[in-house]
């Protein structure tokens, strides 16, 4: 019998919908990733399943959307500033046991297991040896390494020299996973650390692309585009070395982000990126905060060169993944996207979001519900809504609520709906509310979006 399939999810972190050539810098550079486009497919609405990184992992790792995980924040969230409008619920610390992961699945097919990267989806006892992977690399609670550069302390990755780049380390050790697994089956998540903060990168690499600088311009951060090249070489490197075995031919790479792009570090004024023509980003409802890169290649999988205009979510990897490998889904939110990789049509009533929460970039706590080309996001401060059509109108600028009352008024009863389906939790009215001193307890410097 013809062996099963070998997979590799390359999971980037903080990675904006622009950040790459093949999806339209003319700054960074990732020759290799655009490669990699060129021999598959390259989704042009692809989400992540929330605007933040630990409940885009869980969605990724169980095919549930995490407002029915109960894991809605990054873990372990922000504080509650005392005198916000809304107080945010409490949710789950970790992935719970008892769901079901990728890995898990994938596992009880035959597969041989590794997770070699950013976990952030729970401290020991929940890390991902105790999700259904045979080979835990860097998994640890924390969501950003205390440095790029070593001597490294994680898990299974220990020492180093100060020369030793943390984005390196994780290539050499997704290719000793593949060399010894050479002979059966295997599912390598390489979530890269890269290009959350802190900005690091290799000096020579800042040097070259301080040269290209061009002030004003939306991607004009060196070190960010270091960062950036240095996880394209690694994703090089993992290519070739699937060319040196042989296994290219039975190998599906997924390639993607768990949120929009960052805009600014901190209080820093320097923008870390930017999303444009999309609005806002990581920590926002809105486009440029959820819409992120997304390339599906595979021999047999997807025609090269193909593009897919179909909205596709992070819940949809473990339903799709674990057909093409024989394996069952079961009770996932997600749907099974491999006819659209050969050019057919999926099914689906809509793609939901559920952030109950205040992020660190300035986003409010909200929901949002994509349906066809039409997009609203309810505002959990006041019950705002705000309706857009993202064929005409990617960047989010014209809100067409008033215009179109019956469309915001269908997708708004769909919204909640579903959040009841999913026993979704909702944040509260704060007794102790101030309006002058609500939002001192943001520290991010992104600017508060108004109301269109």
């Amino acid at each position: 019998p013809a062996r099963k399939p070998n997979f590799i999810f390359i999971l980037i972190d903080d990675m904006g919908w622009t950040d790459l050539g093949c999806f339209g810098s003319t700054f960074y550079e990732s020759p290799n990733v655009d490669a990699l486009a060129r021999s598959g497919m390259r989704f042009t609405n692809g989400y992540a399943a929330c605007p933040v990184c630990s409940p885009s992992r869980a969605a990724v790792m169980t095919g549930k959307y995490p407002a029915r995980l109960n894991l809605t924040d990054w873990i372990p969230g922000r504080k509650q500033w005392p005198t916000a409008k809304l107080l945010t619920p409490e949710f789950n610390q970790q992935l719970p046991l008892d769901e079901v992961t990728i890995a898990e699945a994938l596992k009880g097919a035959g597969y041989a297991t590794a997770s070699i990267g950013k976990w952030h989806l729970g401290a020991e006892g929940f890390d991902p040896t105790t999700q259904g992977f045979d080979l835990n690399v860097a998994g640890t609670r924390r969501g950003s390494p205390a440095s790029y550069f070593g001597p490294f302390d994680l898990a299974g990755l220990k020492g180093g020299t100060s020369e030793d780049y943390l984005t390196d380390r994780l290539a050499d050790e997704a290719l000793k996973f593949i060399d010894v697994n050479r002979d059966r089956p295997f599912f390598l998540y390489l979530p890269n650390f890269a290009v959350h903060i802190p900005l690091q990168a290799k000096k020579e690499m800042i040097a070259g692309f301080q040269a290209k600088v061009k002030p004003g311009a939306g991607h004009n951060n060196a070190i960010y585009a270091a960062m950036i090249k240095s996880m394209d070489e690694g994703v090089g490197r993992v290519v070739r070395k699937l060319d040196e075995l042989k296994l290219t031919a039975n190998t599906t790479i997924v390639f993607t982000s768990d949120n929009g792009g960052l805009r600014y570090e901190g209080r820093s004024k320097s923008p870390v990126t930017s999303n444009a023509p999309l609005r806002a980003g990581k920590g926002h409802a809105y486009e440029g905060g959820i819409r992120v890169p997304l390339i599906v290649s595979g021999y047999g999988v997807a025609r090269p060169g193909t593009v897919c205009d179909d909205p596709v979510s992070g819940v949809d990897y473990f339903p799709t993944i674990t057909a093409m490998a024989g394996a069952r889904a079961k009770n996932v939110d997600g749907v099974d996207i491999a006819p659209l990789l050969k050019g057919g049509k999926v099914k689906r009533e809509a793609l939901y979001w559920h952030y109950p929460h205040y992020s660190n970039q300035g986003g409010p706590p909200a929901g949002a519900v994509r349906q066809g080309d039409f997009k609203l996001i309810e505002f959990y401060e006041d019950g705002r809504v705000e309706l857009f059509n993202l064929r005409d109108d990617p960047g989010e600028k014209a809100n067409l609520a008033r215009k179109l009352p019956k469309k915001a008024a269908e997708l708004h009863a769909l919204l909640k709906r579903w959040r009841g389906q999913v026993n979704a939790r909702m944040p509260q009215p704060n007794p102790a509310h101030n309006p002058a001193e609500a939002d001192q307890g943001l520290t991010g410097a992104e600017p508060k979006t108004e109301p269109i």
